[in-house]
Protein backbone atom coordinates (compact mmCIF):
# COMPACT_ATOMS: atom_id res chain seq x y z
CA UNK A 1 0.00 0.00 0.00
CA UNK A 2 1.05 3.23 -1.09
CA UNK A 3 0.08 6.82 0.69
CA UNK A 4 0.30 9.71 -1.34
CA UNK A 5 -0.57 13.10 0.63
CA UNK A 6 -1.64 16.22 -1.64
CA UNK A 7 -2.71 13.30 -4.10
CA UNK A 8 -5.78 15.40 -5.68
CA UNK A 9 -3.43 18.20 -6.29
CA UNK A 10 -0.72 19.24 -9.45
CA UNK A 11 2.02 17.17 -8.87
CA UNK A 12 -0.20 14.51 -6.34
CA UNK A 13 -2.58 13.52 -8.79
CA UNK A 14 0.13 13.16 -11.66
CA UNK A 15 2.23 10.87 -9.53
CA UNK A 16 -1.23 8.57 -8.75
CA UNK A 17 -1.70 8.64 -12.59
CA UNK A 18 1.97 7.84 -12.86
CA UNK A 19 1.67 5.05 -10.49
CA UNK A 20 -1.42 3.47 -12.30
CA UNK A 21 0.14 3.41 -15.34
CA UNK A 22 2.90 0.93 -13.61
CA UNK A 23 0.90 -1.03 -11.91
CA UNK A 24 0.37 0.35 -8.85
CA UNK A 25 -3.25 0.96 -7.56
CA UNK A 26 -3.23 0.35 -3.67
CA UNK A 27 -3.13 3.69 -2.97
CA UNK A 28 -4.43 5.65 -0.44
CA UNK A 29 -4.87 9.33 -1.05
CA UNK A 30 -4.76 12.05 1.32
CA UNK A 31 -5.69 15.88 1.09
CA UNK A 32 -8.65 18.12 1.65
CA UNK A 33 -11.63 16.64 -0.37
CA UNK A 34 -13.67 20.25 -0.14
CA UNK A 35 -11.95 21.49 -3.17
CA UNK A 36 -14.20 20.82 -5.96
CA UNK A 37 -11.80 22.42 -8.48
CA UNK A 38 -9.49 19.54 -7.84
CA UNK A 39 -12.14 16.69 -8.62
CA UNK A 40 -11.11 16.27 -12.34
CA UNK A 41 -7.80 15.45 -11.02
CA UNK A 42 -8.87 12.08 -9.72
CA UNK A 43 -11.27 11.08 -12.18
CA UNK A 44 -10.14 7.93 -14.07
CA UNK A 45 -7.64 7.39 -11.62
CA UNK A 46 -7.49 3.76 -9.36
CA UNK A 47 -7.10 3.35 -5.32
CA UNK A 48 -8.31 1.84 -2.78
CA UNK A 49 -9.26 4.79 -0.51
CA UNK A 50 -9.60 8.77 0.24
CA UNK A 51 -8.82 10.23 3.35
CA UNK A 52 -9.53 14.05 4.48
CA UNK A 53 -6.00 15.59 5.76
CA UNK A 54 -7.82 16.14 9.00
CA UNK A 55 -8.41 12.43 9.49
CA UNK A 56 -4.88 10.99 7.86
CA UNK A 57 -2.66 11.04 10.95
CA UNK A 58 -5.31 8.96 12.95
CA UNK A 59 -6.46 6.72 10.18
CA UNK A 60 -2.38 6.39 9.78
CA UNK A 61 -1.56 5.16 13.66
CA UNK A 62 -4.24 2.65 13.12
CA UNK A 63 -2.91 1.19 9.60
CA UNK A 64 0.04 2.16 9.08
CA UNK A 65 1.45 -1.99 9.33
CA UNK A 66 -0.22 -2.00 6.21
CA UNK A 67 1.95 1.16 4.53
CA UNK A 68 4.85 0.46 2.37
CA UNK A 69 5.77 3.57 1.18
CA UNK A 70 4.61 7.38 1.75
CA UNK A 71 4.29 10.26 -0.80
CA UNK A 72 3.89 13.47 1.73
CA UNK A 73 2.82 16.25 -0.83
CA UNK A 74 0.60 17.37 0.89
CA UNK A 75 1.19 20.98 2.03
CA UNK A 76 0.32 24.95 1.95
CA UNK A 77 1.97 26.17 -0.89
CA UNK A 78 0.63 30.09 -1.16
CA UNK A 79 3.88 32.07 -1.82
CA UNK A 80 2.58 35.33 -0.97
CA UNK A 81 0.26 34.16 2.13
CA UNK A 82 1.08 36.13 5.71
CA UNK A 83 -0.10 33.65 8.38
CA UNK A 84 2.94 32.55 10.22
CA UNK A 85 0.69 29.82 12.41
CA UNK A 86 -0.76 28.13 9.45
CA UNK A 87 2.80 27.30 7.44
CA UNK A 88 3.85 26.07 11.00
CA UNK A 89 1.14 23.81 11.54
CA UNK A 90 0.21 22.25 8.15
CA UNK A 91 3.92 22.54 6.30
CA UNK A 92 6.29 21.80 9.29
CA UNK A 93 4.12 20.32 12.60
CA UNK A 94 2.16 17.73 10.26
CA UNK A 95 5.25 17.11 8.68
CA UNK A 96 7.12 16.51 11.67
CA UNK A 97 3.95 13.67 13.45
CA UNK A 98 4.25 12.05 9.75
CA UNK A 99 8.08 11.53 9.68
CA UNK A 100 7.87 10.29 13.03
CA UNK A 101 5.09 7.87 12.65
CA UNK A 102 7.18 6.23 9.35
CA UNK A 103 10.11 6.12 11.75
CA UNK A 104 8.20 4.38 14.91
CA UNK A 105 6.83 2.00 11.62
CA UNK A 106 9.85 1.55 9.70
CA UNK A 107 8.00 2.88 6.76
CA UNK A 108 10.12 4.81 4.05
CA UNK A 109 8.96 8.77 3.53
CA UNK A 110 9.86 10.93 0.54
CA UNK A 111 8.90 14.64 1.09
CA UNK A 112 8.78 17.31 -1.29
CA UNK A 113 10.77 20.46 -0.30
CA UNK A 114 10.86 23.49 -2.45
CA UNK A 115 13.71 25.18 -4.37
CA UNK A 116 11.79 28.66 -2.59
CA UNK A 117 14.39 27.40 0.17
CA UNK A 118 16.83 29.17 -1.94
CA UNK A 119 15.78 32.63 -1.13
CA UNK A 120 17.28 34.90 -3.57
CA UNK A 121 20.78 32.24 -4.39
CA UNK A 122 23.48 34.20 -2.68
CA UNK A 123 24.30 30.41 -1.18
CA UNK A 124 24.13 29.14 -4.20
CA UNK A 125 21.73 25.98 -5.20
CA UNK A 126 23.73 22.84 -3.78
CA UNK A 127 21.71 20.37 -2.03
CA UNK A 128 24.92 19.53 0.40
CA UNK A 129 23.73 18.97 3.46
CA UNK A 130 26.49 21.36 5.22
CA UNK A 131 24.87 24.08 3.62
CA UNK A 132 21.50 23.88 4.07
CA UNK A 133 21.14 26.11 7.45
CA UNK A 134 22.89 28.93 5.87
CA UNK A 135 19.88 29.57 3.25
CA UNK A 136 17.92 32.46 3.37
CA UNK A 137 13.98 31.98 2.23
CA UNK A 138 12.00 35.00 1.07
CA UNK A 139 8.50 33.83 2.27
CA UNK A 140 6.52 32.33 4.80
CA UNK A 141 6.07 29.27 2.50
CA UNK A 142 9.53 28.82 2.10
CA UNK A 143 10.54 29.59 5.23
CA UNK A 144 8.26 26.43 6.64
CA UNK A 145 9.91 24.33 4.18
CA UNK A 146 13.05 24.89 5.50
CA UNK A 147 12.44 24.62 8.95
CA UNK A 148 11.16 20.96 7.93
CA UNK A 149 14.81 20.38 6.20
CA UNK A 150 16.66 21.35 8.95
CA UNK A 151 14.66 19.45 11.54
CA UNK A 152 15.27 16.14 9.27
CA UNK A 153 19.12 16.89 8.96
CA UNK A 154 19.20 16.90 12.70
CA UNK A 155 16.84 14.00 13.84
CA UNK A 156 18.91 10.87 14.69
CA UNK A 157 15.73 8.67 14.58
CA UNK A 158 14.87 8.27 10.85
CA UNK A 159 12.33 6.21 8.96
CA UNK A 160 13.50 3.19 7.26
CA UNK A 161 14.56 5.52 4.19
CA UNK A 162 13.87 9.29 3.64
CA UNK A 163 14.37 11.80 1.01
CA UNK A 164 13.29 15.65 0.48
CA UNK A 165 12.84 16.64 -2.93
CA UNK A 166 14.05 20.38 -3.62
CA UNK A 167 11.72 20.80 -6.44
CA UNK A 168 12.18 23.52 -8.95
CA UNK A 169 9.47 25.30 -11.25
CA UNK A 170 7.13 22.78 -11.94
CA UNK A 171 4.77 22.86 -15.07
CA UNK A 172 2.55 20.41 -16.63
CA UNK A 173 -1.01 18.69 -16.46
CA UNK A 174 -3.71 18.83 -13.72
CA UNK A 175 -2.47 22.26 -11.90
CA UNK A 176 -5.31 24.44 -13.50
CA UNK A 177 -7.07 25.06 -10.34
CA UNK A 178 -3.81 26.27 -8.70
CA UNK A 179 -4.87 30.43 -9.45
CA UNK A 180 -1.66 32.53 -9.10
CA UNK A 181 0.20 30.15 -8.00
CA UNK A 182 0.15 27.85 -11.47
CA UNK A 183 2.88 28.01 -13.34
CA UNK A 184 4.00 30.89 -16.06
CA UNK A 185 3.32 28.11 -18.85
CA UNK A 186 -0.56 27.69 -17.84
CA UNK A 187 -0.61 31.64 -17.32
CA UNK A 188 0.75 32.71 -20.38
CA UNK A 189 -1.77 30.55 -22.54
CA UNK A 190 -4.34 31.61 -21.00
CA UNK A 191 -3.39 35.11 -21.39
CA UNK A 192 -2.54 34.60 -25.14
CA UNK A 193 -5.65 32.51 -25.93
CA UNK A 194 -7.81 35.45 -24.61
CA UNK A 195 -6.25 38.54 -25.82
CA UNK A 196 -3.40 37.65 -28.17
CA UNK A 197 -0.30 38.77 -25.73
CA UNK A 198 1.24 38.36 -23.03
CA UNK A 199 2.80 40.28 -19.93
CA UNK A 200 5.66 39.67 -18.19
CA UNK A 201 7.63 41.71 -14.66
CA UNK A 202 9.91 44.15 -16.27
CA UNK A 203 13.58 43.96 -14.29
CA UNK A 204 13.89 45.84 -11.43
CA UNK A 205 17.67 45.16 -11.39
CA UNK A 206 20.20 47.06 -13.71
CA UNK A 207 22.01 43.90 -14.28
CA UNK A 208 19.33 41.72 -15.46
CA UNK A 209 17.09 43.00 -19.00
CA UNK A 210 13.46 43.23 -18.87
CA UNK A 211 12.42 39.05 -19.29
CA UNK A 212 15.41 37.68 -19.07
CA UNK A 213 14.38 36.34 -15.03
CA UNK A 214 15.98 32.69 -15.55
CA UNK A 215 13.95 29.61 -13.50
CA UNK A 216 15.20 26.25 -13.30
CA UNK A 217 11.57 25.18 -15.63
CA UNK A 218 10.82 21.24 -14.84
CA UNK A 219 8.14 18.88 -16.62
CA UNK A 220 6.02 17.44 -13.90
CA UNK A 221 6.65 14.04 -15.73
CA UNK A 222 10.36 14.22 -14.39
CA UNK A 223 9.22 14.96 -10.88
CA UNK A 224 7.18 11.84 -10.95
CA UNK A 225 10.13 9.85 -12.87
CA UNK A 226 12.50 10.86 -9.76
CA UNK A 227 10.13 9.93 -6.66
CA UNK A 228 9.41 6.53 -8.48
CA UNK A 229 13.33 6.32 -8.66
CA UNK A 230 13.46 6.73 -4.99
CA UNK A 231 10.71 4.29 -4.33
CA UNK A 232 12.54 1.87 -5.98
CA UNK A 233 16.10 2.71 -5.09
CA UNK A 234 15.96 3.54 -1.21
CA UNK A 235 19.88 3.05 -0.54
CA UNK A 236 21.15 7.06 -0.13
CA UNK A 237 18.70 8.84 2.15
CA UNK A 238 18.99 12.63 2.10
CA UNK A 239 17.67 15.90 0.67
CA UNK A 240 18.42 16.40 -3.31
CA UNK A 241 17.37 18.81 -5.49
CA UNK A 242 14.83 18.24 -8.48
CA UNK A 243 14.96 20.13 -11.35
CA UNK A 244 16.75 20.29 -14.81
CA UNK A 245 20.22 21.56 -13.77
CA UNK A 246 19.30 24.17 -17.05
CA UNK A 247 18.20 27.94 -16.20
CA UNK A 248 15.91 29.24 -19.04
CA UNK A 249 14.58 32.89 -19.43
CA UNK A 250 10.76 33.90 -19.00
CA UNK A 251 11.18 35.33 -22.32
CA UNK A 252 12.57 32.24 -23.65
CA UNK A 253 9.36 29.82 -21.91
CA UNK A 254 6.85 32.69 -23.75
CA UNK A 255 7.90 32.79 -27.05
CA UNK A 256 7.99 28.73 -26.72
CA UNK A 257 4.22 29.10 -25.41
CA UNK A 258 3.77 31.46 -28.88
CA UNK A 259 5.66 29.11 -30.86
CA UNK A 260 3.33 26.26 -29.52
CA UNK A 261 -0.20 28.10 -29.95
CA UNK A 262 0.86 28.57 -33.26
CA UNK A 263 1.06 32.22 -32.74
CA UNK A 264 3.62 35.17 -33.26
CA UNK A 265 4.63 36.32 -30.08
CA UNK A 266 3.41 39.74 -28.59
CA UNK A 267 5.31 40.30 -25.40
CA UNK A 268 5.04 43.48 -23.06
CA UNK A 269 6.59 43.82 -19.71
CA UNK A 270 4.93 45.07 -16.42
CA UNK A 271 6.25 46.70 -13.34
CA UNK A 272 6.29 43.82 -10.76
CA UNK A 273 3.77 43.70 -7.85
CA UNK A 274 5.21 45.79 -4.97
CA UNK A 275 4.27 42.94 -2.43
CA UNK A 276 6.47 40.35 -4.37
CA UNK A 277 9.57 42.76 -5.67
CA UNK A 278 11.40 42.04 -2.15
CA UNK A 279 10.73 38.54 -2.18
CA UNK A 280 11.46 37.51 -6.03
CA UNK A 281 13.99 35.65 -6.86
CA UNK A 282 15.74 36.40 -10.31
CA UNK A 283 17.83 33.42 -10.72
CA UNK A 284 17.30 29.79 -10.02
CA UNK A 285 19.12 26.92 -11.21
CA UNK A 286 19.45 23.04 -9.63
CA UNK A 287 22.41 21.66 -8.81
CA UNK A 288 21.49 17.91 -9.43
CA UNK A 289 25.53 16.62 -9.43
CA UNK A 290 24.15 14.37 -6.17
CA UNK A 291 20.84 13.62 -8.10
CA UNK A 292 23.03 12.15 -10.49
CA UNK A 293 25.98 10.17 -8.64
CA UNK A 294 23.28 8.18 -6.93
CA UNK A 295 22.45 6.96 -10.08
CA UNK A 296 19.39 8.77 -11.49
CA UNK A 297 20.97 9.08 -15.13
CA UNK A 298 17.39 9.92 -17.07
CA UNK A 299 17.69 13.04 -19.00
CA UNK A 300 14.87 15.80 -18.06
CA UNK A 301 12.50 17.10 -20.97
CA UNK A 302 13.84 20.05 -22.81
CA UNK A 303 12.09 23.06 -22.26
CA UNK A 304 11.35 23.66 -25.95
CA UNK A 305 9.49 19.94 -25.77
CA UNK A 306 7.98 20.13 -22.14
CA UNK A 307 6.08 23.29 -23.39
CA UNK A 308 5.15 21.45 -26.53
CA UNK A 309 3.54 18.44 -25.01
CA UNK A 310 1.43 20.72 -22.61
CA UNK A 311 -0.07 23.04 -24.73
CA UNK A 312 -0.69 20.46 -27.60
CA UNK A 313 -1.76 17.48 -25.77
CA UNK A 314 -3.29 18.93 -22.31
CA UNK A 315 -3.90 22.69 -22.31
CA UNK A 316 -5.63 22.61 -25.71
CA UNK A 317 -8.09 19.93 -24.87
CA UNK A 318 -8.20 20.70 -21.16
CA UNK A 319 -7.13 17.38 -20.55
CA UNK A 320 -6.01 15.79 -16.75
CA UNK A 321 -3.33 13.23 -16.89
Amino acid sequence: MIVITGAAGFIGSYLVGKLNRSGFNNLVLVDRYDDQQKDRNLRSKQYHQLIDRDDFLEWFGHHRSKVDMVFHLGARTDTIGQEPESYKELNLIYSQKLWEACTDSEIPMVYASSAATYGNGEHGFSDCHTQIENLKPLNLYAWSKHDFDVWVLRQKKTPKFWAGLKFFNVYGPNEYHKGRMASVVLHAYHKIRETGEMNLFRSHRTDVADGEQKRDFVFVDDIADVMMFFMENQNNPGIYNVGTGKARSYLDLTRLVFESMRLNPEIHFVDTPSDLRSRYQYFTEADIQKLREIGYHKPFTELERGIREYVANYLMHEECY
